[in-house]
């Protein structure tokens, strides 16, 4: 491949556009609006996200979406999930039918309950031609080249081949996996656990807490991706419990953060005028809550994201109900019986 487009220039976004630049001749990196892609062309660096980050020379930032995808081999969605669809949409009329698609956006569509590589396929069609990369992957430390590793997810193996090269480095280390609903369910639900993790942490309460609601997460995780058909077995790998484990305990993590300042008083739309990040696992709270209902999964852990951020509950209350269910199997729900 000689060419490739980022539609998406938040932190994540920047710091990809650095990982395809080492196997591709050029980058064009896509801006939602004109102020930040002259910044980016002009000073190499965003005011905003990475500032410490200069981006490569074979990188180029535009908010002309029809001039970022021309020629491209393959297109890198990373988009917050609430605009993915009406930015694929927008694509859809500039890009070829052959041409690669690797979503990094996770949640789930509310109200259809499509993961986001199927959003993007409803829009662009093809979609045998559309794969998800998820794991543990905070832009900073990529961003640093520091070693990471992710799973790339792809209706067949030729096209998981085919991307691994685009986007494997040395420090970054890429595994293939045809389980896209399982790989992508895991990324749109360890947001949600996330939330519930640094409100915990913003309590002060301890080790052995947060540890229980990770692997009750990753529990939770599991059910609902044996619903929709996914492999339970993917929920250990580093879509599930690596990418749980690095959301629900960094510094880096915006979900965590986020929960610890909920329940220290600060509202959703405060942390992300602040961050000028996306806040997913809020998002995600109420379509995974939605999609998990429809399926008849139990999922208490995002019902109490859900009632703490939109339903008006008290922290008080939502401890009780968590502690007051009655324990089951550890591993019910997860088979495809």
């Amino acid at each position: 491949m000689t060419r490739a487009a980022v539609v998406g220039a938040g932190s994540w976004g920047i710091a990809f556009s650095g990982l395809l630049a080492h196997n591709v001749d050029e980058v064009a990196l896509w801006c939602h609006s004109q102020a930040s892609a002259r910044e980016l062309d002009e000073n190499r660096r965003s005011s905003r996200y990475l500032r410490d980050y200069e981006l490569a020379p074979n990188v180029s930032a535009t908010a002309d979406l029809a001039e970022a995808v021309r020629g491209a081999d393959a297109v890198v969605l990373a988009t917050p999930s609430s605009f993915l669809r009406g930015v694929a949409h927008e694509l859809s009329f500039y890009l070829g039918a052959d041409t690669a698609v690797l979503v990094l956006t996770k949640g789930i569509e509310p109200h259809s309950g499509l993961l986001m590589s199927e959003v993007a396929a409803d829009e662009l069609g093809h979609p045998e031609r559309v794969a998800a990369l998820s794991g543990p992957n905070h832009a900073e430390e990529v961003s640093c080249q520091m070693f990471s590793a992710a799973v790339l997810a792809a209706p067949s193996t030729d096209l998981a081949q085919r991307l691994r090269g685009l986007v494997a480095t040395p420090a970054f280390r890429v595994y293939v996996s045809q389980d896209l609903r399982g790989v992508e369910t895991c990324g749109a639900v360890k947001n949600v656990i996330a939330i519930a993790c640094g409100a915990c942490a913003g309590l002060g309460l301890g080790d052995n807490t947060l540890a229980a609601v990770m692997t009750r997460g990753i529990a939770e995780i599991g059910r609902l991706v044996a619903a929709l058909g996914g492999e339970p077995m993917t929920c250990m790998g580093l879509a599930g419990m690596g990418d749980l484990v690095a959301t629900c305990t960094s510094r880096h993590s915006r979900n965590r953060r986020f929960g610890e300042a909920f329940v220290r008083g600060t509202t959703l739309e405060e942390f992300e005028g602040r961050s000028h990040m996306v806040v997913e696992g809020a998002r995600a709270a109420e379509s995974v809550r939605e999609l998990a209902h429809a399926r008849g999964v139990e999922v208490p852990l995002v019902d109490s994201v859900w009632d703490l951020i939109h339903g008006g509950v008290g922290i008080e209350s939502i401890s009780a109900q968590l502690t007051g269910r009655a324990p089951n199997t550890e591993f019910y729900g997860m088979d495809h019986s």
